[in-house]
């Protein structure tokens, strides 16, 4: 039902004001970084299962009784936790994974970070469980992992499967890292997505981690950005649009209109959608409702590119990596977005791209992370370019009108990474299949946070 506080949707317009209305002066800007993280039992490195004395609504109800976060539930099962502006959220696979609190710092969120995994550890170390800082689940298939209970993942699971192979592989077995950032207006939007999605490629080499899977060597340093590629043609992806000239608010609207709906959430019931577009929704209703800017806002979150827009811009495309790394992609993305003369200059490296190079480039990346070329250039030269103009961007920050502390020191994780030439996922397989002897003990020791 609408209501004066979600009004139904007459026009296109209003869509496009939704999202206009995220603008914020840069006085305003903030960061916020989502990061997932995959449990197992640490005596069987069996998957973490949502019931039980060990199980994932026992570690939430834990977390909410120690740092008093509130509870949110569906019905009678605990599902997430809300507190400060942040969240504790349950994967499909039961992957736990914090939404943080829009900070102003790096320095706030790297704080907030380490403060969530003490509680993590201080409530998982006593239930015997463990959490891994992997792009994907190393020793399990999707067949052995445990469903969470939340009516989305139900119908996200019957109708993802028709679109293409792997989208079950996304929901149960991969964890990622993402930054949310802002935008001021229409034109520093399309800046900040078209530059973002066209250094995508090279961020998600840089933090590439997903190199074991099922037990063994995956082939892919990332495999989870491979999954991706193979999870819905219709809501994934790089976008070609957002790079023609007239990009815009309008433009990122309509291909949002034409992608099927999930579902829609009426009286707290999660109600399918069975492949209605927003458009037809708009036009038609579904079972008899109509549309509402509840409905577009969540829709907006159930579309899945590798940079997204919404009220914030959100860069989505990189594997779940250790805690140095985590740090790191927020003020990465901090330094190459919030700075004018980074980000022009991030853009000079990709602009002359075409699509058909951009996903060439991505796909290379899944094979071989820091390995990989995008339009004939080594991606390793191309990610220590892009660290070096953010770092610059970083220092312009602290000594423009923000007089934010200096947050460089962030990206050392990062220059460490390159210095050695290789993504974390191909450091891992070189351990795998040398000096740990395919140990599986040696991996978890080594990827537990």
């Amino acid at each position: 039902m609408s209501d004066e506080t979600n009004p139904p949707i007459e026009s296109e317009e209003q869509l496009t004001e939704f999202i206009r209305g995220g603008e914020k002066p840069p006085e305003e800007w903030k960061v916020g970084t989502e990061h997932e993280k995959i449990g197992l039992l640490a005596e069987s490195y069996l998957p973490v299962p949502y019931e039980g004395e060990r199980g994932i609504a026992s570690i939430l109800e834990a977390m909410a009784s120690e740092d008093g976060w509130t509870r949110i539930y569906e019905g009678e099962n605990l599902i997430a936790l809300a507190k400060d502006g942040a969240s504790i959220t349950l994967e499909p696979g039961g992957q736990l994974e914090l939404s943080g609190a829009p900070l102003r710092t790096i320095h706030e969120t790297c704080s907030e970070f380490h403060g969530h995994l003490e509680l993590v550890r201080n409530v998982s170390g006593p239930r015997g469980v463990v959490w891994l800082s992997l792009g994907i689940n190393p020793l399990h298939d999707v067949a052995d992992i445990p469903r969470m209970p939340k009516a989305r993942y139900r119908i996200m699971r019957e109708y993802l499967p028709t679109r293409a192979e792997l989208p079950l592989h996304m929901m149960h077995l991969t964890a990622t890292v993402q930054a949310n950032l802002d935008f001021a207006d229409e034109e520093d939007m399309v800046r900040k997505l078209r530059t973002s999605l066209g250094v995508s490629s090279i961020v998600s080499a840089i933090f590439a981690n997903s190199s074991i899977a099922g037990g063994k060597a995956s082939g892919f340093v990332s495999r989870r950005v491979h999954i991706w590629r193979h999870t819905d043609p219709d809501r994934c992806g790089l976008l070609p649009f957002v790079f023609e000239e007239d990009f815009g608010y309008e433009r990122y609207v309509e291909w949002a209109l034409d992608v099927p709906l999930f579902f829609i959430v009426r009286d707290g019931s999660y109600l399918p959608a069975s492949g209605t577009t927003f458009r037809e929704f708009m036009q038609r209703g579904l079972d008899g409702h109509r549309a509402a800017l509840d409905d577009w806002n969540l829709h907006l979150t159930t579309l899945f590119p590798e940079v997204r827009l919404k009220r914030v811009i959100e860069v989505r495309g990189t594997d779940a990596v250790p805690a140095g790394l985590i740090c790191a992609l927020p003020a990465l993305w901090k330094g190459l977005l919030y700075d004018s003369e980074a980000r022009a200059g991030a853009w000079d490296l990709v602009r002359g791209h075409t699509a058909e190079e951009r996903l060439a480039g991505l796909e290379d990346v899944a094979r071989r992370g820091l390995g990989a070329e995008l339009a004939g250039r080594p991606v390793l030269e191309l990610a220590k370019e892009l660290v070096e103009l953010s770092s610059e961007g970083l220092r312009r920050i602290r000594h423009a009108g923000r007089r934010d502390p200096d947050e460089r020191g962030y990206l050392d994780a990062i220059r460490s990474q390159l210095e050695a030439g290789r993504s974390p996922g191909e450091e891992i397989l070189d351990r795998w299949e040398g000096t740990w002897g395919r140990s599986v003990p040696r991996l978890i020791e080594y990827a537990r946070y």
